[in-house]
């Protein structure tokens, strides 16, 4: 069964420019995300991303390259490429992050795509969806609760 992308979408009680911090400052990122983040946030910028028990069935580093960067609306990396190589469709899986204002909150939706194009058996694209799938659910509730008390103590 191919899996050609892996979509989850959220309404979160704060403004954009507190969720899009929230999803692109490094050290925003290890509140909710991962154990530790380091990302050059510029289109073509290099990072590392590791998780050592946040939401991980396995402690995990993942190199990435940003792809597009568009403040507050739009965010992209690409990541789980091979060692050494050039990230680009077919090689990796893209993960986009899209940021709308509505009401007071921001509506977020995070795509991984790319999966059906991964050099990877039906097995190893069922794993790592499935991992994923389950791993967003987490670190997007996580999101939820880090930038919606966020806001409050900026409001106080």
């Amino acid at each position: 069964m191919m899996i050609p992308s892996i979509e989850r979408e959220i309404l979160i009680e704060a403004p954009v420019e507190v969720v899009w911090g929230a999803v692109t400052e490094p050290g925003q990122l290890s509140s909710w995300f991962t154990d530790a983040a380091e990302i050059d946030v510029r289109e073509g910028g290099k990072g590392t991303l590791t998780w050592a028990g946040r939401a991980t069935v396995r402690p995990a580093t993942a190199d990435i390259t940003v792809v597009a960067v568009e403040p507050p609306h739009r965010f992209s990396f690409r990541w789980a490429y091979p060692d050494g190589a050039q990230p680009r469709a077919g090689n990796s899986v893209l993960v986009e992050f899209t940021f709308a204002q509505e009401g007071e909150g921001t509506r977020l939706r995070v795509t991984e795509s790319g999966l059906s194009e991964m050099d990877w058996t039906e097995e190893q694209q069922a794993t790592y969806a499935q991992e994923h799938i389950n791993g967003w659910k987490k670190h997007l509730a996580d999101l939820t609760a880090y930038a919606s008390a966020k806001d409050r103590a900026s409001a106080q």
